[in-house]
C-alpha cells in the first residue's frame, strides 16, 4: 500500500525557520507530481508548493508564502522537502504531503499524507 509519511514538524517562533519531510514507500521519481498543503483552523486546505518531477521544477502557490517557502525532492532517498524560512504565527497549521499530477497546469491530488503540525508563537 502506498504511503507517504510527513516529519518535521513542531513548534517554533516567529521568525525561525522548519524543514517538512515527505517520505514515500515508492520511487517518487515515477510520480508526476507531488505537493504540500496545508490546512489551519478553521480554513479550507490550501496549495502552498508542489514539484513536477519529471523536470524537477517547483512552483510555490500564494503571496504569502512565496519568497519563504521551497520545495524540493530527493529520489535517491524517495523524499520531498519543503523549507520553510521566517515563520510566522499565520503559518500554524497541519501540513500535508501528497502525491498528484499537473492536468492542464493545475496541481491535482491523488494521494495524502496523514499531516505533520506546524505551530509558530508571536
Amino acid at each position: 500500500q502506498e504511503q507517504l509519511v510527513e516529519s518535521g514538524g513542531g513548534t517554533v517562533q516567529a521568525g525561525e525557520s522548519l524543514r517538512l519531510s515527505c517520505a514515500a514507500n515508492r520511487n517518487i521519481r515515477s510520480f508526476n507530481a507531488m505537493g504540500w498543503y496545508r490546512q489551519a483552523p478553521g480554513k479550507e486546505r490550501e496549495l502552498v508548493a508542489a514539484i513536477h518531477m519529471p523536470s524537477g521544477r517547483t512552483n510555490t502557490y500564494g503571496d504569502s508564502v512565496k519568497g519563504r517557502f521551497t520545495m524540493s525532492g530527493d529520489g535517491a532517498k524517495n523524499t520531498v522537502y519543503l523549507q520553510m524560512n521566517s515563520l510566522k504565527p499565520d503559518d500554524t497549521a497541519i501540513y500535508y504531503c501528497s502525491r498528484g499530477r499537473y492536468i492542464s497546469g493545475k496541481y491535482v491530488s491523488d494521494r495524502w499524507g496523514q499531516g505533520t503540525q506546524v505551530t509558530v508563537s508571536s
